[in-house]
């Protein structure tokens, strides 16, 4: 791919997919392949504009705002072409698309956004495939390490309706995960609160704490196996790594889980075969909001774990 170039200064006026977008976020996607740092560093020296004035980069557009780019650098390093393999990786794990809304087996050891160290994510991969698409947004996320169903809207409204359906807690989501020992109870439901740290490095670390938010995670068990418990989980709130800290707060933390197992359990697993962490996006069951029609969406078990489980 091209090293993109951005040395004139552009005038955008902002159309319906666009409205309603913070001010940082649309330059996000205008700018692709420019650091983030960058793009705050241009709003608050005043170099955008918008109708001609300055302005914060939390600004929400509104229809027909015209927005003044100025002309940036970008890194060639950042904007070269992801991977072929991630490209086709990505094609042949599409679930479904329609008009409004694209739904991904999302792989796992992908990043759904790209990073310092990782410059191509899900969302700039998907881009890639897809140069004619106008607008491709996440609209919620998966951790790097977690496979399975992952949403991408298509259009503004499309995206403002699902994460209205996140907020209202109206999207059912189903995680298949392998916990570590045996789990005896046929239904577990953990209500502990999630603090969320950030590390320098930017990574997160998520603990139980009575400070912490209000989470509540529903347990079933799927089928057992002498040291470990196929589960299924189902997350009532959306809190960083739930799943993970849930399970760990049980004493039976998720198999092949590095930031929240045991050294030696992690150690265990890795050395039996597990190279990942097992915890999956199963299924997603809501009102879709454009045609108003209860959709399902449902991701199978990736090769690789469905191979695991025969070895237990």
């Amino acid at each position: 791919m091209e090293t993109q170039s951005y040395d004139a200064v552009r005038l955008i006026e902002v159309d319906e997919n666009s409205v309603g977008q913070r001010l940082d976020n649309f330059l996000m996607t205008q700018l692709k392949g420019v650091p983030k740092s960058h793009i705050y560093k241009i709003i608050r020296r005043g170099e955008v504009r918008i109708n001609k004035g300055r302005c914060k980069n939390i600004y929400r557009l509104k229809l027909n705002d015209l927005v003044r780019i100025p002309p940036v650098k970008t890194n060639e390093k950042e904007t070269t072409a992801p991977a072929q393999w991630l490209l086709t990786s990505l094609q042949q794990r599409i679930l479904f698309e329609d008009d409004d809304l694209l739904v991904l087996n999302k792989p796992s050891g992908i990043a759904v956004h790209g990073g310092t160290a990782n410059s191509h994510g899900v969302i700039e991969s998907l881009r890639f495939l897809r140069p004619d698409e106008r607008y491709l947004e996440l609209v919620h996320r998966l951790d790097k390490a977690t496979s399975g169903c992952l949403l991408i809207a298509k259009n503004r409204k499309m995206l403002n309706g699902l994460q209205t359906l996140l907020r209202n807690r109206t999207i059912t989501k189903t995680y298949t995960a392998l916990l570590c020992g045996v789990i005896h109870q046929r239904s577990v439901r953990v209500k502990a609160p999630l603090e969320k740290r950030t590390l320098e490095s930017g990574e997160h670390r998520v603990r139980v704490h009575p400070d912490g938010k209000k989470s509540d995670t529903i347990f079933e068990r799927l089928a057992q196996y002498k040291n470990a418990t196929l589960v299924m989980a189902s997350p009532k709130t959306g809190r960083t790594h739930q799943i993970r800290v849930h399970a760990k707060h049980l004493g039976h933390p998720i198999a092949g889980d590095e930031r929240y197992s045991s050294p030696s359990q992690y150690k265990q697993y890795r050395e039996n075969g597990l190279k990942r962490l097992f915890l999956h996006a199963s299924k997603l069951r809501f009102v879709h909001p454009i045609n108003e029609e209860m959709v399902s969406f449902e991701a199978p078990l990736d090769a690789e774990l469905e191979k695991f489980l025969t070895t237990l």
